[in-house]
Order: C-alpha cells, then structure tokens, then sequence
C-alpha cells in the first residue's frame, strides 16, 4: 500500500476510534475519555489530510 493511502486508512480508523471513544465518554459522563476521543478523532482528520496530500504529490 503507497504511503499516501496508508495515511488515510490509519487516518480513517483513528476518527472511528476516536468518535466511538467521544460517545463513551458522553454515555458514562467521563469528560476525560470524551477529551481524548475528541483528540484522537482530531489527529485522525490531520493523518487524513497528510495522505491526501501525499497523493496529490504522488508519494
């Protein structure tokens, strides 16, 4: 798999996470899981937009 799609993929898994992390948090009242799913779904948008970017370069 080229670079640009693995990111995207990671990426893509890492908001999934991140939101199913943000809903438990929500569910148990736990502000603390709630903020790192908010993170991690964060941080998977920016992996997202670093693949599409290797792509549009070809890398």
């Amino acid at each position: 798999m080229k670079s640009g799609n693995r990111d995207k993929a990671e990426g893509k898994y890492s908001q999934v996470k991140g939101k199913t992390k943000e809903v438990a948090g929500k569910i148990t009242d736990n502000p603390r899981r709630e903020a790192e799913g908010k993170a991690e779904k964060l941080g998977g948008k920016a992996q997202d937009k670093k693949g599409d970017v290797k792509k549009a370069f070809g890398l």
